[in-house]
């Protein structure tokens, strides 16, 4: 095997890992929370809104963990690119 093969590898496993990660969060967020739990969640109220738990999860929340997700997917792979050797920089 070369030498670029093993280090390919372990690059695509820790991307792997890291995409896997974000999705599982992004799946209970929008999923879970959103369909499964949303009549628990709807017990509390967000302060000053009045706004259900469950139902802003279902029409808000899973939206702006997906941004925030995306954010926190970028910074960690241009720390795994640096890692790596592979920065765009």
């Amino acid at each position: 095997m070369s030498e670029a093969g093993p280090k390919h590898e372990a690059y695509w496993r820790a991307n792997l890992r890291i995409v896997a990660v974000l999705l599982s969060i992004w799946f209970t967020v929008s999923f879970v929370c959103g369909v499964l739990l949303v009549e628990p969640l709807n017990q509390v109220r967000i302060p000053n809104t009045g706004f259900k738990l469950g139902f802003w999860f279902a029409q808000q929340g899973s939206i702006y963990i997906f941004v925030v997700l995306i954010f926190v997917y970028v910074r960690l792979m241009n720390r795994l690119d640096d890692e790596h050797g592979v920065s765009e920089d």
